[in-house]
């Protein structure tokens, strides 16, 4: 059975920093490429980064510089570390994991930054 489930959310204040991580189980996790998500009410979900088997990586702008995705394919896990966050940051975080059109999804995280 396929499994994808994150950790590490919280709330934090504006300025700090918070390590997501999405620990997979029942796919060959190095083949796959991984990503990071996140949706606030009312609104779409949104790529946030983005890496390939090649580990290839892709970002959305406004996280650019603060935040870096990373992967242990040893650990079949993959990380988001978010630096100087914003209030505007704040979603519920969702990873993923692709090949082809296979996708699978977590469960997802929330995040919140505030003061």
């Amino acid at each position: 059975q396929v499994q994808l489930v994150e950790s590490g959310g919280g709330l934090v204040q504006p300025g700090g920093s918070l390590r997501l991580s999405c620990a997979t189980a029942g796919i060959t996790f190095s083949i796959y490429a991984v990503g990071w998500y996140r949706q606030t009410p009312g609104k779409q979900r949104e790529m946030v980064a983005v890496l390939g088997s090649d580990r290839s990586t892709n970002y959305v702008d406004s996280v650019k510089g603060r935040f870096t995705i990373s992967r242990d394919n040893a650990e079949n896990t993959v990380y988001l570390q978010m630096n100087f966050l914003k209030p505007e940051d704040t979603a519920v975080y969702y990873c993923n994991a692709v090949l082809g059109t296979i996708v699978y999804w977590g469960q997802g995280t929330q995040v919140t930054v505030s003061s």
